[in-house]
């Protein structure tokens, strides 16, 4: 039986009527929502959860790294990666030392009990990509991420403080 609060909640896609003048934002509100739903059941399957996967990727692909730093490069603040940082060093996936150049700093490197962890990693991300792509042909999985892109682009010159996108196989500067 369906009872009133059930009755107004909007079928998926419906637009709320104050959501009306911006059907792009909407949309990808609900898709990143669903995203990183499905991430997270992805994820708990190898013992992760969202975002952490970010972080391991950043530490596999550069080595030790100041905590700083990975947090600029994941895109979270200082808080949300110190949190983060916790979590995977008592799961054993990461180690903190201090900086011996700068006691200030912390430094993250990846355990040798991560690299177990990457392909798992790997293949949660394959999986994650076939169930976004769906049927979609090839040519409108590269349109698709040409425009996520450009949305990327156009959102990140009206954030103040971030960084202009940084894309997969660009140099760092």
């Amino acid at each position: 039986m369906e009872t009133e609060a059930t009755s107004q909640v909007p079928e998926t896609g419906e637009l709320p009527e104050a959501a009306r003048r911006g059907p792009i934002s909407h949309a990808i509100f609900r898709v990143a929502r669903l995203h990183r739903m499905l991430a997270g059941q992805l994820l708990r399957e190898v013992g992760l959860h969202p975002a952490q996967e970010l972080v391991m990727m950043q530490l596999w692909d550069r080595g030790r790294m100041r905590q700083t730093d990975l947090a600029r490069h994941v895109g979270a603040d200082a808080a949300t990666m110190t949190r983060t940082i916790q979590r995977l060093e008592k799961a054993g996936f990461v180690r903190r030392v201090r900086s011996t150049s700068d006691k200030r700093s912390v430094l993250v490197e990846p355990t040798a009990a991560s690299q177990a962890l990457r392909g798992q990693v790997e293949d949660v991300w394959a999986r994650l990509e076939g169930y976004v792509g769906g049927d979609l042909t090839d040519a409108e999985l590269d349109e698709a991420l040409a425009v996520l892109e450009r949305l990327e682009s156009n959102l990140a010159t009206r954030v103040t403080d971030a960084e202009p996108p940084s894309r997969p196989g660009a140099a760092d500067a």
